[in-house]
Order: structure tokens, then C-alpha cells, then sequence
């Protein structure tokens, strides 16, 4: 006698298998891990093993421009931190500083291990994603806070990126509204909310405010697309390259650095069909300070370094439509307009197939119509909250909290002792 299983018992039975493997896995991976750290004594292992006061995790040395204002503050302030780092050459590293230990604690599954297991009272990162993958809450860590990375859209992360946090620092109004939405229609608790601006935006400012203005000899152009299948380089391929090259102008290629990871094969044919030479270049430094003060006008399509350049550098911006699917991203729970479209409308051109052989004249244009200025200023106003603030809110915010949350009120002490 056969013993028969229909097609759906069947899946649903292989799920629970692969189920129960990785769960077994991941026990035993984890057991591993505390096995390992419980022999190794060494002085960063014993300071995690007694608890963090203030912690901040960085997945990429790439978003030290966010924290380094942060950690600085922290320094001025003489308050302890520890900046835990997976980038092993992250700049944060050959900083000395007395109050803010830097540390790098290795890549990958290896830095989210020791995160899953980490003792801290408050976490801060911009890595989305908590409880979501690999990065899971630890329970000896008691307040997760994220702070985006970027200007824009607070949903354009991939899908249920905020969604585990505690608190989010936000630089707009306009990102309220879509994280209450987010959390109405997920049947989620209310995270706490503030308005704090952007780190990185104003050393930005400051940076520029200080900086020569470079002489181009001819018109630089800087292309910056985001990644995935919305992402210019996915949709126009070396379209948009040829088009600029026929242009005349110079050009600055300057891929998100997840198209390395993510679509390594696009970016090794686009780069080997289109070398290096003295029109083009390619761009992976760390620091993106350089390429935008030199470039007269950028070309991107959702990324958030638009608006440090239109805003920051104020400058003019093409912005590509490449028919942004939210599918992946928090996005697509949400009705109507993002922000950033809306507001690119305001601040730049569009550049469509229709145009994409007359993208000098979509250049020369931009580079001339001086009605963007306004529109500029108001994205601003809406955008950047706290100008030259920001760092200072954020430590302030951390210090309170961990008063409200662990600090035990001095009235209360004393009523505490009373007879």
C-alpha cells in the first residue's frame, strides 16, 4: 500500500523540515559563538560581557559621515559610546578618541552574531531590517534607535525595514506621517518619533561653506543611480552612458556601492564595455565629497544623494524616470505620491527614452533655468529640520532617554528611603 500526499501537505511539510533544520542550525551556530566568546577573555569581549551604556552598529564604513558628528558630540560631552563597526578599514578606526571606543567586529553574518547577542541599554544604526533577516533584537539589549542614512522617503527601505525599532530619528515632517501609516495598517505599536535633521547633511554644509570652488574646464556630469531593478543602470544599461559620452561633457560614473554586491555582474560588463579614459571616469571612494563638488549637474534616479546635491550643493539635477516599482519596498503599502518624486518635479527635469538623445539640451537647460532656486529652498524647509543641529539633538535625545528609561528620579530615591 501506497501512502499517498498530496501536493500542498507535501510543501507544507518540506517547509516544516527546512524549518526545524534552520532553527537547529542557528541553535547550534549561536551556542558555537558563546562557547567561542566565554573562552575568549580578551578586553572588548569582557566590556560587551558587562553591558554598553550607548552603542551604534554601522554595517558599512560608508555611513561613518552619519555617526562621526555623533561620536564627536559624544567626545565634547565626555559621555562613554562604543561604535561597533562592520567595515574592517572604517575611518572610525584610526580615530583616538578618550570617551568613544571604536571597534571593528567583523562582516556579515559574523557582525550580526555578535550584535544578536550584544549587551547594551541603547543601540543606535541606520542598518534597516531589525528582527526582519539575520540582524535579530537581543534581549540584553533594551532600546533599538535608527536613524536613516539619507534624505527622502522614510518607506523607501526594503520591505518591514523600521518596523522592529523603537524609536526613528527623522529629518522631515512628511516621514511622520508615513511611519503612523505604516504602523496603522501593520497593526504595530507606535515607535517614538523625533524630528532631529540629518548628521551628515550639515558637516556637509560646513564642508562646502569651507571648501574652493573647483575650475572645470568643461561641464562635469555626475551619474548616481541607486541599485536594484528601478535603479538607472538596470533599466537603461549603457544607454545612458553613450548618450553622455556623445555629449561631449565629462563624466563621472559613480554607481551605489550595493551594485558591487547586489548586481556585480551589470557593473563588471558596464565597466569593461566602458573604460576608463579621459572623459569618463569611475567612482567607489568612500567619501562622495570630492565628486559632488566637482560635477556642475548630476543625473540619478531615486537615490538620496540628490538631495545633497540639489540641497547642500544647490545644484541642478536630472532625475531619470525609470518607473520606480515600490513592490520590495515599504512603499508600496502606502497611497499616493512619495515625497521624493513629488519633490524631484520641483527641483529637476525628468529624462525619459523620448529625451535620452537630446540629453545635452536636457543639460544645457537645467545648467541655465534658474527657477529651480525656489523650489529648492522649500525642500529644504521640509526635508532638513535642524540645520547645524542635528548631532547635538541626537545625543541629547540618547542621554534623556536613557534617564527616562534607566535612571531611577531623585524625588523618588529619596521618598524610596524614607522610614
Amino acid at each position: 500500500m501506497r501512502l499517498y500526499i498530496d501536493p500542498g501537505t507535501g510543501s507544507m511539510l518540506f517547509s516544516i523540515l527546512i524549518g526545524v533544520i534552520g532553527a537547529g542550525y542557528y541553535f547550534l551556530r549561536s551556542l558555537f559563538i558563546k562557547m567561542k566568546y566565554s573562552v575568549k577573555k580578551d578586553k572588548e569581549i569582557e566590556k560587551e560581557s558587562s553591558g554598553l551604556k550607548y552603542a551604534i552598529f554601522s554595517d558599512s564604513k560608508r555611513y561613518w559621515n552619519v555617526f562621526e558628528p555623533i561620536c564627536d558630540e559624544f567626545e565634547k560631552r565626555g559621555e562613554p559610546l562604543t561604535y561597533m563597526t562592520a567595515s574592517e578599514d572604517d575611518p572610525a578606526l584610526k580615530k583616538n578618541y578618550e570617551h568613544v571606543d571604536c571597534l571593528f567586529i567583523g562582516e556579515g553574518n559574523k557582525a550580526f552574531a555578535r550584535l544578536n547577542m550584544l549587551k547594551a541599554d541603547i543601540l543606535l544604526a541606520t542598518t534597516p531590517g531589525l528582527d526582519v533577516y539575520q540582524w535579530k533584537r537581543s534581549r540584553d539589549v533594551k532600546y533599538y534607535v535608527h536613524i536613516p542614512h539619507a534624505m527622502g522617503d522614510i518607506v523607501i527601505y526594503r520591505m518591514f525595514g523600521i518596523d522592529y525599532f523603537d524609536a526613528v530619528l527623522l529629518n522631515g515632517e512628511y516621514q511622520i506621517g508615513q511611519v503612523r501609516k505604516i504602523e496603522e495598517l501593520r497593526n504595530l505599536p507606535p515607535k517614538e518619533l523625533l524630528l532631529v535633521g540629518q548628521p551628515y547633511m550639515d558637516t556637509l554644509k560646513a564642508r562646502v561653506e569651507k571648501a574652493e570652488k573647483p575650475k572645470n574646464d568643461t561641464t562635469t556630469v555626475l551619474l548616481a543611480p541607486s541599485w536594484g531593478k528601478s535603479g538607472i543602470f538596470s533599466r537603461y544599461g549603457g544607454e545612458i552612458i553613450e548618450a553622455l559620452l556623445k555629449s561631449g561633457y565629462h563624466v563621472i560614473a559613480r554607481p551605489h556601492p550595493q551594485s558591487f554586491t547586489a548586481e556585480k555582474e551589470l557593473m563588471e560588463k558596464l565597466m569593461a564595455e566602458y573604460p576608463e579614459s579621459e572623459q569618463l571616469e569611475w567612482n567607489r571612494d568612500n567619501d562622495n565629497f570630492d565628486v559632488l563638488l566637482r560635477s556642475d549637474i548630476m543625473i540619478s534616479d531615486f537615490s538620496g544623494v540628490m538631495f545633497d546635491f540639489a540641497l547642500v550643493f544647490d545644484k541642478p539635477l536630472i532625475y531619470a524616470d525609470t518607473s520606480f516599482d515600490p513592490a520590495p519596498y515599504d512603499a508600496c503599502w502606502l497611497e499616493g505620491e512619495l515625497w521624493t518624486f513629488e519633490t524631484l518635479r520641483r527641483i529637476g527635469r525628468p529624462l525619459t527614452r523620448e529625451n535620452l538623445g537630446e540629453i545635452r539640451t536636457l543639460i544645457e537647460n537645467c545648467l541655465h533655468d534658474t527657477q529651480f532656486q525656489e523650489s529648492r529652498d522649500r525642500a529644504r524647509r521640509e526635508a532638513w529640520a535642524h540645520p547645524g543641529e542635528s548631532a547635538s539633538l541626537v545625543v541629547d535625545y540618547m542621554l534623556n532617554k536613557h534617564k527616562e528609561l534607566f535612571e531611577q528620579p531623585e524625588q523618588e530615591t529619596a521618598e524610596t528611603k524614607d522610614p
